[in-house]
């Protein structure tokens, strides 16, 4: 397979390499010298928690206003 690096330093994957690949945006880019390495980056822990509380309806603000209600001193 090929990849061709365009003007813009961009290079498009090959269908058959993505597709093994599904979910992914991110990939972690090094070399090891001769070759270029692409490790694929999943979202982090908390990225799905925000994402499960976006999903509830629960803000920024409504999880500041809750640590600020449980620091209350009695």
């Amino acid at each position: 397979m090929l990849a061709k690096l365009t003007v813009k330093n961009q290079l498009t994957l090959p269908k058959a390499v993505v597709t093994r690949f599904r979910g992914v945006e991110y990939f972690d880019v090094s070399t090891d010298g001769s070759a270029i390495l692409l490790k694929p980056l999943r979202p982090s822990r908390i990225e799905e928690v925000w994402a499960h509380l976006e999903k509830l309806g629960i803000t920024e603000q409504d999880v500041s206003d809750a640590v600020a209600w449980a620091r209350q001193s009695e």
